[in-house]
């Protein structure tokens, strides 16, 4: 039955209602992050944070209510982002996991799969990284040179990793492995499940520009994996890569959209509480200007997602057109952070933990970290080049 446009707008509005009064009563101070917090400490207080959306069924809303989700419509994780957005909240523990592996596993993994591995991932009980990066392999990830060998009913694994994202506190990892070793590079590659406790399997942090180490080197020694483990078909991966990528790219897109509205309320009241030529930086004709196209920006941001996502909601599987998001949310969040320092004058030079930081040096630690995010999921040479060729239908160079 097809419910009325009247009905559809009754539904959301108590949907909003609802996930707006159990905010305000379970976002309570112990969630909340503070100065001078490490790295792993906000980590703890995230991972707390999505247990808890999990326990109340706030956490992967538009997944299917099998695997922990809501069954929620794509306009009521639109209404979701805005009053996250609103009410100040935390980020989790791994949005990886959500906006890209949980999705990957959903789309090409088998029913056994889904079953064991979703609810605790949408919980936070069991965290995942996402095994890509090599360091002779970063953007050309087909050229990926971590093998699996068959023995018995077990996969063999060796090789190296790079840049992974919390590979130092993950369960799992959905890691791509070179499977056939004679076969063209998109076409040797399997997707596995590896369980981070095996034996062979080691995590080394990589020490940022923030001084955090969420990045990890992996490395697999002759590590044991079962046949089972193996996510789509053998050799395929590729194409399950693909998936993974797309999603980074277009669904991961539509989660930090709660960032940037976040980010965007933060600048605002940092403009007005900054003075700079005897007014609040607000009112400074340049960053009113600069300001203006923020606000444009992360609107249209917010726009596109939704767009995107409602094609998801068809059954479409994501596009080329995720690059574009990707492009925009990247380097949008390099833009913001560098107006920001420019407001705070001789201020920006500070240190994020000084005493005297504006905003709690939040706007220093967004510089060093933004940077990264022009880089991660394919460099904006490499969106660019998508966009040309796949949407835009340009030829190859």
């Amino acid at each position: 039955m097809t419910l009325a446009a009247d009905d559809i707008a009754v539904q959301d509005a108590q949907f909003r209602g609802e996930i707006h009064e159990w905010l305000m009563a379970n976002l309570t101070s112990e969630f909340r992050e503070k100065r001078g917090m490490t790295f792993h400490q906000r980590f703890a207080i995230r991972r707390a944070w999505q247990k808890k959306l999990f326990d109340a069924g706030w956490i992967g809303i538009g997944w299917p209510k099998e695997y922990g989700g809501r069954g929620a419509t794509i306009l009521q994780e639109a209404i979701y982002n805005e009053e996250m957005a609103r009410a100040g909240a935390p980020p989790i523990a791994n949005n990886i996991e959500i906006g890209m592996i949980g999705p990957t596993i959903l789309s090409i993994g088998t029913p056994e799969q889904k079953a064991r591995y979703l609810p605790k991932l949408l919980s936070g009980e069991e965290i995942w990284c996402q095994g890509f990066s090599e360091p002779n392999a970063g953007s050309d990830v087909a050229a990926l040179q971590t093998r699996a060998v068959i023995e018995g009913d077990s996969f063999h694994v060796t090789g190296q990793k790079v840049w992974t994202t919390y590979g130092f506190a993950s369960d799992f990892c959905l890691l791509l492995v070179r499977t056939d070793f004679t076969a063209p590079n998109h076409k040797a590659i399997s997707y596995l499940i590896v369980d981070m406790k095996s034996p062979g399997v080691a995590a080394r942090p990589l020490v940022q520009m923030t001084g955090e180490g969420e990045f990890s080197e992996l490395f697999f020694d002759d590590v044991k994996v079962p046949l089972t483990n193996l996510v789509g078909e053998i050799n395929k991966g590729w194409m399950g890569a693909i998936t993974t990528l797309m999603h980074e790219r277009a669904t991961y897109s539509f989660n930090v959209t709660v960032s940037f509205e976040q980010q965007l309320q933060a600048i605002l009241a940092l403009a007005n509480s900054l003075e700079y030529n005897g007014h609040p930086a607000s009112k400074e004709p340049l960053f009113r200007q600069r300001l203006a196209k923020i606000y444009t920006d992360v609107k249209l941001f917010k726009l596109n997602t939704l767009q995107q996502n409602a094609n998801l909601g068809k059954g479409q599987i994501p596009g080329p057109e995720g690059s574009l998001l990707k492009l925009q949310w990247s380097e949008m969040g390099h833009r913001l952070a560098e107006l920001a320092l420019e407001m705070e004058g001789p201020y920006s030079a500070l240190n994020v933990d000084a005493a005297d930081a504006p905003d709690e040096g939040r706007w220093q630690h967004s510089f060093f970290s933004a940077r990264g995010g022009t880089i991660a999921a394919g460099t904006s040479e490499v969106q660019r080049n998508i966009v040309a060729q796949r949407v835009l239908g340009l030829p190859h160079y």
